[in-house]
């Protein structure tokens, strides 16, 4: 049902409002998507601008004992990146050992997750390319966060991030890591990401293999 808060319909109505907020910027080489909410939007805004659509997936490094308190991130590419928060490792107080084992199984992860949406291709690389970024909101854009400075690393010419949805302070925050941020709406009185959708269904792993099929088909 919907509610007086809802700005888009679904994914693809949000995914084709940000093409056309992006259809004045220069032309983008990739369109990156964080999996699974964000590949719907990043696939509408890939078919608008004729672009290849690539995935880049976010593991958390969690403290150890504390699975939800994360100390950084692993993010896959054609070169994995390492995200690690230096304040966040020293509260935790985590030994070199303890993160080496860490990002050897969230690579294992993000490699059975790349295998299961995207097959055997391998991954597009980011160096010297102008790409966009995409989600489907931002609450807290740890997520997003992570996969900028990754970007940034691997190389990115141009990294602007493509976003329906956030509170202010999160897409301001965004802003020091992305060359741009397109972000439709900013409401004060932030709620959840869900809440600004009509409908907002988990998106599950058949959806995300075949958008990312149908992308490779067409580019």
């Amino acid at each position: 049902m919907r509610t007086h808060l809802a700005l888009f319909l679904d994914r693809t109505d949000a995914g084709k409002q940000l093409a056309t907020a992006l259809s004045a910027a220069p032309r983008p080489d990739i369109v990156f998507a964080l999996p699974r909410g964000g590949v719907p939007v990043g696939y509408e805004i890939a078919t608008a601008f004729n672009l290849p659509l690539e995935l880049l997936m976010v593991r958390k490094i969690p403290a150890p004992g504390h699975g939800e308190y994360g100390i950084g991130a692993v993010v896959d590419g054609a070169t994995p990146q390492i995200v690690l928060n230096d304040n966040a490792m020293s509260v935790a107080g985590v030994t070199q050992a303890y993160i080496d084992a860490q990002v050897a199984k969230k690579l294992k992860e993000i490699e059975q997750r790349r295998r299961r949406y995207a097959g055997e291709r391998s991954p597009l690389p980011a160096a010297g390319k102008s790409v966009i970024l995409v989600d489907d909101g931002i609450a807290t854009g740890g997520t997003a966060l992570a996969g900028l400075r990754a970007l940034r690393a691997a190389g990115a010419r141009w990294i602007t991030l493509a976003v329906p949805v956030a509170p202010p302070e999160g897409a301001n925050r965004m802003e020091a890591d992305a060359d741009a941020v397109v972000c439709l709406h900013r409401p004060t009185k932030f709620r959840a990401v869900g809440e600004y959708y009509e409908q907002f269904d988990q998106i599950s792993d058949d959806i995300v293999t075949a958008l990312m099929k149908s992308a490779a088909e067409r580019v």
